[in-house]
């Protein structure tokens, strides 16, 4: 009896695909796979996949014949390879041409993309989606897109995010303390610092809770390409806002704050809404994608890009312990009926054995 042999491609590694691709690779670790994760070096610098018991090959995130031959190489030998995000996807169908070894593919996250790179997005996502045996997606949304590109077989394959120790009090008070909110209330968002954020709108809002008293102090994590451009609208207009950069755990900021606040143009099971309601942090965001499916009747949902409704929202809760109270309860109900990371890496074991089947029964497996 041999052990099913599967490989994990990583592009760039969002914060969120890495992480699951960590805890996907622990789990199948766990049960018998032999796991090989190709990553760019700055991922698993970042992420450590050896220390889930994987072996790391690492492989730029380019598509030019030494990459590709790098990343044909890793994948010699295996039953299957699962490919995360799109580029990713892409550049391994182009490695595994003339193989018959199936691919897999998690569509983690939906890009936007204006004129010209809105065509080569399009045709970047029907590659993508054809090249795999099954596509993977987080959201009703993204299951849908990926049979609109091509997709032979999609199917929805919830994430779920690791759960965080959840801080005590003095821990809160310390990270509350650190930010600079002590005695004010605290609003904290996470996310890339990109257009499909949603940040721009949230300064706006921010204009609007200024009037309050005390002032609450907005923190955002992440980094990103409107970093530069975020900062300067904070100080131009003396915004109640601070930009701390990216974080390698977020489970403390989200826990530590008296509202988190998801702005996005669009997210799946966004790690930053998990942790809210896991830790009983209300929760404001936008109703898009996969969040509606998500969270249920336990967030406030406001529409994307309305500065307003989010501002009147945020207010609303922070001048009303009891509705905070409330959604603080029901998102840990909503939370406890998610699936596990067992659910998440059983169901994602049974598609490879589904996909090599044939070869299970001619092995004894």
């Amino acid at each position: 009896m041999s052990q099913l042999r599967t490989v994990q491609v990583l592009g760039g590694g969002c914060a969120g695909s890495s992480a699951h691709v960590g805890s996907l690779a622990a789990g199948l670790v766990a049960r018998g796979v032999r796991v090989t994760v190709c990553a760019p070096s700055a991922v698993d610098r970042a992420h450590d996949f050896t220390a889930t018991g994987a072996r790391f090959l690492p492989v730029p995130r380019r598509s030019d014949p030494a990459a590709v031959a790098a990343l044909r190489a890793a994948c010699a030998g295996a039953d299957v390879v699962h490919a995360h995000g799109l580029h990713a996807a892409a550049r391994t169908a182009l490695a595994l041409s003339g193989r018959t070894v199936p691919l897999v593919m998690t569509w983690h996250t939906r890009r936007y993309a204006e004129g010209a790179r809105r065509q080569i997005l399009h045709l970047l996502e029907r590659r993508a989606a054809r090249a795999a045996a099954v596509v993977l997606a987080p959201s009703f949304d993204l299951v849908d897109r990926a049979r609109e590109r091509g997709a032979r077989d999609a199917r929805l394959a919830p994430v779920a995010a690791p759960p965080a120790r959840p801080p005590g009090a003095a821990d809160k008070g310390k990270v509350r303390a650190e930010l600079g909110a002590v005695e004010r209330p605290l609003l904290m968002a996470v996310g890339s610092l990109g257009p499909q954020h949603g940040f721009d709108t949230l300064l706006d809002a921010a204009r609007a809770w200024r009037r309050l008293d005390p002032v609450p102090l907005l923190v955002i994590a992440g980094e990103g390409r409107d970093r530069d451009a975020l900062r300067r609208r904070i100080r131009d207009e003396e915004l109640p806002v601070v930009l701390i950069g990216p974080r390698e755990s977020t489970g403390e900021l989200v826990a530590a704050a008296d509202l988190v606040l998801l702005p996005s143009r669009w997210e799946g099971r966004t790690r930053p809404a998990q942790e809210a309601l896991r830790a009983g942090v209300p929760l404001v965001a936008t109703a898009v994608g996969g969040v509606p499916e998500l969270v249920g009747g336990a967030a406030e949902l406001v529409p994307y890009g309305d500065a307003e409704a989010l501002a009147r929202t945020v207010m609303g809760l922070l001048g009303d312990p009891a509705a905070r109270a409330r959604l603080a309860e029901a998102g840990r109900v909503q939370a406890a009926g998610w699936p596990t990371e067992d659910d998440t890496i059983a169901h994602v074991l049974s598609v490879y054995d589904e996909l090599t089947q044939p070869l299970a029964v001619g092995r004894g497996r």
